[in-house]
């Protein structure tokens, strides 16, 4: 494509350089650039593109975009400034896939907790409606039963466009897609067109790159401030900040609750291990997911689903027979019964949400062992806070590594010890090994005890000083239960 043509509607600084020239590709890490692409410069915390600029033009880049100008420029290549790097290669890549967003319906979801049940919901329900679908999630990207691995919850732009563009050349109608707070605040999602946003609740999580929770709240928001006229946001009024979302927003306001008034309404009338029977628009219905924290997903996507237009009846059918995502919930029941689960939950809310429902869900005498770690180089201060929500709602608690990263795993742990209270010494003990947790929480169980394995997940992997080694929360789970 000329690189005018990418260039179209986005705000110039200044240009040095030929803009009749052809690129045929767009790129932000040098060590990609090929012959002929358009290099972007782009400040970071940790690295900055702009000191490149030299390695990618010698790699055979044939235009810079970047936010300062280098002190010599080369007459070969053309340079173009921009306010907004990031901001500017979201619209540069927009321009260089022709629009794919535009051409689908894409359906963006944020929150804190949530966003991959509703966006993977959503994806299946849509599937079972019979359309084609693409999915963005923190678990995987999806075209129909293509999977495609994923490494961020939400891609950077440039692979956000290419995606949507091979979608909508395999004939996808719509894409349902994660949109993180990071990914607001780096511009991700900036020159995307959405039909629709979700939001689901917002708590603690992320201050180690927000700084506060002021900053992280604005992030989430940020996506509803973009939305078009044409697009409608949905919001969960159960949590205070969903109005807030709702502030500034030009798409049309609509509104879920279990509590309050709102536009989707739903109530909880029975809830097990096995299932969960709700109301919803005054029809009873039995689903496969479990808890109260999805009776919200559930209402949320049926929400979303009625707004793009569907029969509320075909919803709800098809959503009673839709299984939980992967890592969401998910169950293994050993021969004699000990009900182990495996979820997702890394954040207090999460945690605290998902042991509410197992407190709820047991009976008799059951006891809940809970197996928990906190990931390293990320927010520290809900350490201790998940450690104490574990001991207070667990009979049993097993402090361990989840994915250390390039801290050390004992330092995480001591950290998390810091929340245990006094009462519950006792009950608790710290495996730094995963695995020798998992195996000394089924131990200690009998039969017909709960063991929630939380934090990890659907992740096949654990991170450990930049290395990513295969553990699978679920299979040892299995392992343990002596299953294959």
């Amino acid at each position: 494509m000329i690189l005018s043509e990418i260039l179209y509607k986005i705000s110039l600084q200044a240009v040095s350089g030929k803009t009749d020239i052809e690129i045929n590709k767009i790129v932000f890490d040098s060590r990609q650039v090929e012959k002929g692409s358009l290099f972007v410069a782009i400040g970071g915390t940790q690295v900055d593109g702009h000191q490149f600029i030299g390695k990618a033009i010698d790699l055979g880049a044939s235009a810079i975009l970047c936010e300062h100008l280098p002190e010599t420029l080369n007459e070969a290549i053309t340079y173009i400034q921009v306010e907004n790097s990031a901001r500017a290669m979201g619209f540069a890549a927009a321009n260089f896939y022709q629009h794919p967003s535009k051409k689908l319906k894409l359906v963006g979801v944020t929150g804190t907790n949530g966003k991959t049940s509703i966006a993977t919901l959503l994806f299946r329900l849509f599937r079972r409606l019979g359309y084609r679908c693409g999915l963005l999630s923190t678990v995987q990207n999806q075209i129909d039963d293509d999977i495609i691995p994923s490494t961020h919850t939400t891609p950077d732009s440039v692979k956000i466009n290419e995606l949507l563009a091979d979608m909508y050349q395999k004939g996808v109608t719509y894409c349902f897609m994660e949109v993180s707070s990071h990914s607001v605040v780096q511009e991700r999602i900036a020159g995307l067109h959405f039909v629709g946003g979700i939001f689901t609740n917002i708590t603690h999580d992320h201050l180690d790159f927000h700084g506060t929770f002021d900053n992280y709240i604005k992030a989430k928001k940020g996506f509803f401030d973009q939305l078009p006229a044409s697009a409608f946001a949905l919001v969960n009024t159960d949590d205070k900040n969903g109005k807030v979302m709702l502030q500034n927003t030009a798409a049309r306001k609509e509104t879920y609750s279990l509590k309050n008034i709102g536009t989707f309404k739903g109530k909880v009338l029975a809830c097990s291990l096995f299932g969960l029977q709700m109301e919803i628009d005054n029809k009873e219905v039995w689903f496969k997911l479990i808890g109260s924290f999805n009776a919200y997903n559930l209402l949320g996507v049926y929400g979303a689903a009625v707004l793009l237009g569907e029969d509320s009846n075909e919803v709800l059918m098809q959503l009673s027979d839709i299984q939980p995502p992967a890592g969401r919930f998910e169950q293994v029941v050993s021969k004699n019964n000990v009900v182990g689960i495996v979820d997702y939950a890394h954040t207090p809310d999460a945690l605290k949400n998902v042991l509410e429902t197992i407190v709820d869900l047991r009976e008799g005498n059951q006891q809940i062992i809970t197996v928990v770690g906190c990931g390293g180089n990320r927010d520290a201060t809900k350490r201790p806070i998940m450690a104490e929500i574990a001991c207070k709602m667990s009979d049993k608690v097993i402090l361990t590594s989840d994915n250390p990263r390039n801290e050390d795993p004992l330092d995480i742990l001591a950290e998390m010890q810091k929340g245990v209270p006094a009462i519950h010494f006792k009950k608790t003990q710290t495996i730094e090994d995963r695995h020798e947790a998992i195996l000394a929480a089924v131990k200690m169980a009998k039969p017909e005890d709960i063991i929630l394995v939380a934090g990890k997940g659907h992740e096949t992997y654990q991170d450990i000083k930049g290395v990513k080694h295969h553990f699978d929360d679920k299979e040892v789970l299995k392992e343990a239960f002596g299953e294959k």
